[in-house]
């Protein structure tokens, strides 16, 4: 975000939690709104433009999951989930329907801070120079974020996008989650490889290979982006 101020929209009905989140990211250099319920959440996000959405998923009037869906339908950008302890169902719903990430309450202020700078950092790094991948039926421009399968474009959220590049611009190479996680996500996620198992998921429904190419399993260890 050099020469830019980041623009966050904090969504939390508690203020408690709104006005720590507040504090941090301002200290750090970001520019913060925060609402209060999932409409407002609406109105603010149209009128301020945020770079990156932290959402909650309990929230008055309109829950968060809708506030998500809400967002995608139009706009590819970031937002990361703020879920309660241990709620298993909503994380992965979360990252099924185009999340970048979560954080589980209670969380420290300073790691939401670090998460953010993470998916800010690779959401907004200048493409400038970087290749276009180019495959029989798929064409994967990443400076853009733009894929384009059977000639038709194909909407994806920018971490579903960061895989699928990740894996493409290393073709034929197994990773495991771990290190997709570390790569890709750009930090250590212990224990929760399911991140990347959703979004390998969402990532096969959108794309069902080509003529030499193939996002495939490699059981026991991970996935590789096959080209025969």
């Amino acid at each position: 975000m050099e020469g830019k101020i980041g623009k966050i929209l904090v969504v939390d009905d508690d203020e408690n939690i709104s006005e720590v989140l507040k504090m941090y990211l301002q200290s750090s250099g970001y520019d913060i709104r925060v609402a209060g319920d999932g409409k407002a959440a609406q109105e603010v996000f149209v009128n301020y433009k945020p770079d990156l959405v932290l959402l909650d998923i309990m929230l008055p009037y309109i829950d968060g999951v809708d506030v998500l869906k809400w967002i995608r339908k139009d706009y590819d950008t970031p937002v990361i989930m703020l879920t309660a302890k241990g709620d298993t169902f909503d994380k992965v719903l979360g990252l099924e329907l185009g999340a970048d990430d979560y954080m589980v309450k209670p969380f420290e202020p300073k790691e939401v801070v670090a998460r953010v700078k993470a998916v800010m950092r690779r959401f907004n790094t200048d493409g400038g120079g970087k290749e276009v991948l180019n495959f029989p039926e798929l064409n994967i421009d990443v400076n853009s974020y733009n894929v384009v399968y059977k000639g038709q474009d194909v909407k994806m959220p920018p971490k579903e996008f960061e895989l699928l590049y990740h894996l493409a611009s290393n073709k034929n190479r197994v990773f495991t989650r771990e290190q997709l996680l570390c790569e890709v996500w750009g930090y250590d996620y212990p224990g929760d490889s399911r991140t990347v198992d959703v979004h390998i998921k969402r990532l096969r429904e959108k794309l069902h290979g080509g003529p030499n190419w193939q996002l495939e399993t490699v059981w026991g260890v991970g996935y590789k982006f096959e080209v025969k």
